[in-house]
C-alpha cells in the first residue's frame, strides 16, 4: 500500500473544525448548537460589495492578474495610506485569502529546516502552514495572567538561532484578542533589526481595536521597510469570509517579486471575489463605527457573564472578536466533545474551540477554550448560561 508523507501525517487538525461532525450529529438529534467556535461574523456584508457582483455584466469569466489588478491594488494602497501606511500598488500582492498570503510569505522567506518564532497561543493554522513548508514553529509563551501581552524581548532573544528567519505576530490577536501597543511593536522592531529577521504581522483584524486604543501597523514604523511584511484579508473587515481574498503588503521589493512567482504558479485569485473586494473599499466609515460598537457590546457581555462563573478565568480582549477563558476542567478537548456528544440543557448546547490547538508547546492550553463573540447579545448570554450548567454537570 502506498504510504502517506511524513509531512501529511504531521499536519495538525484544526481545533476549530475538527469537532464539526459532533456538532452535526447533535443537530440531527434535535439539539440546538450555539456556535462560539469559529470567527464567522453574523454582521452583514456591505451591500456595495454584494451589488458589485450581482449587477456585473461579465460575459466571459476570465483569469484575473496573478497579483490582482493594478486598479484594485492602487485602491488598496489608498486604503493603507488612510491608515498611516504609505505604500503603492507595487508593494501589494492579492491572494486567495489571508491563508494563501501566509503560505506565499513562508514559502518566499524560508527553506525547510528554518524557524519562525511566534508568541503563543496563536492562530492554529500557523502550525499547518509551517508544517506544509517544512518550517519549525518556535513558540514563546504569553500568559493569561498578563492578558496575553507580548512576552519579554529577552524570551525572544533566547530562542533566536542561525535558522531563525522571522518573528510572526497577529495584531489584534486570534485567539486572544490582545492588541499590541506601539511600544511593544517598537521592541519587536529593535530585535528584528538587530538579528536581521523579517517581522510578519497578520493584521486582518486592524479595524477592530477597542477602548480608544489605536492599532499600530509594522509598516507604519520608520526604518523597518526591508523587514516588515503585512498579511491582510477582506474576510473579517467586511464580513466577507467566503470571498477568499487577502493580500501581502511589503516595501521589500525582492520579497514581493518572489511572492509574485508563487502567485503566478497558482494563476490568479477568483475574479468575482476581486470585484466584490474592490467595491468593498467604498464602504463608509459609519459601517465600521457601527460594527465596532456592536463588538464592544458583545465583548463586554461575554466577559461579564463568564466572570460570574466560579473557577473561570478570562482574558479581556482589546481587539478582534475572540476571548480565551480558563475553565476548571483538566482537558477542554474532552469537554468540548462532551458538550456536543453527551450534554444538552433544555435541548441546547454550545460549541467552543479547545485552546490546546492554538499552542505548539505540548501540554499548554489544556484547560483553556477560545470563544468567538460573533453571536448577538441574547445568544451570548444564553450560551454562557448553558456553559455554566455544563461545567456543573461535567465536574460531577
Amino acid at each position: 500500500m502506498p504510504s502517506i508523507s511524513q509531512k501529511g501525517i504531521q499536519m495538525p487538525e484544526s481545533p476549530i473544525r475538527k469537532l464539526v461532525p459532533y456538532a452535526e450529529n447533535a443537530k440531527k438529534r434535535g439539539v440546538k448548537v450555539f456556535h462560539l467556535n469559529i470567527g464567522q461574523p453574523d454582521i452583514k456584508t456591505p451591500q456595495v460589495a454584494l451589488d458589485a457582483v450581482k449587477n456585473n455584466s461579465i460575459e466571459t469569466l476570465s483569469y484575473a492578474r496573478s497579483e490582482g489588478s493594478e486598479v484594485y491594488r492602487t485602491k488598496l494602497a489608498n486604503y493603507y495610506t488612510n491608515h498611516n501606511i504609505n505604500v503603492t500598488a507595487n508593494n501589494i500582492v492579492a491572494t486567495t485569502g489571508g491563508s494563501e498570503a501566509l503560505l506565499f510569505t513562508i514559502g518566499s522567506i524560508t527553506d525547510p529546516g528554518d524557524e519562525i518564532i511566534i508568541p503563543e497561543p496563536f492562530y492554529a493554522n500557523y502550525n499547518g502552514f509551517s508544517t506544509a513548508s517544512g518550517v519549525t514553529v518556535v513558540p514563546v509563551i504569553s500568559k493569561i495572567e498578563d492578558n496575553f501581552a507580548l512576552p519579554k524581548i529577552e524570551d525572544f532573544e533566547k530562542l533566536i538561532t542561525k535558522n531563525t528567519k522571522a518573528i510572526l505576530i497577529c495584531n489584534p490577536g486570534n485567539p486572544t484578542g490582545y492588541l499590541y501597543s506601539k511600544e511593544e511593536i517598537e521592541k519587536l522592531k529593535q530585535i528584528v533589526l538587530k538579528h536581521d529577521l523579517f517581522l510578519i504581522a497578520d493584521e486582518v483584524y486592524r479595524e477592530f481595536a477597542y477602548d480608544g486604543l489605536q492599532h499600530t501597523s509594522v509598516l507604519s514604523l520608520d526604518g523597518l521597510a526591508q523587514n516588515a511584511i503585512v498579511i491582510d484579508s477582506v474576510s473579517k473587515r467586511y464580513s466577507m469570509c467566503g470571498a477568499r481574498i487577502g493580500c501581502i503588503v511589503s516595501k521589500n521589493q525582492e520579497f514581493i517579486k518572489t511572492a509574485i512567482k508563487f502567485a503566478q504558479a497558482r494563476l490568479s485569485p477568483p475574479t468575482y471575489a476581486l470585484i466584490a473586494s474592490e467595491a468593498a473599499l467604498e464602504t463608509p466609515q459609519s459601517y465600521f463605527d457601527d460594527v465596532k460598537a456592536e463588538y464592544v457590546d458583545r465583548r463586554n457581555t461575554l466577559v461579564t457573564e463568564l466572570e460570574k462563573i466560579e473557577g473561570v478565568k478570562v482574558a479581556k480582549p482589546k481587539g478582534a472578536f475572540y476571548c480565551v477563558a480558563e475553565l476548571p476542567v483538566a482537558d477542554t478537548d474532552d469537554f468540548a466533545k462532551w458538550l456536543l456528544e453527551d450534554f444538552d440543557f433544555n435541548n441546547e448546547t454550545v460549541m467552543v474551540a479547545p485552546a490546546s490547538g492554538f499552542y505548539s508547546t505540548k501540554g499548554e492550553g489544556k484547560n483553556q477554550i477560545r470563544m468567538a463573540y460573533v453571536l448577538n447579545k441574547s445568544d451570548l448570554i444564553r450560551s454562557v448560561a448553558i456553559l455554566k450548567e455544563a461545567l456543573k454537570k461535567y465536574s460531577n
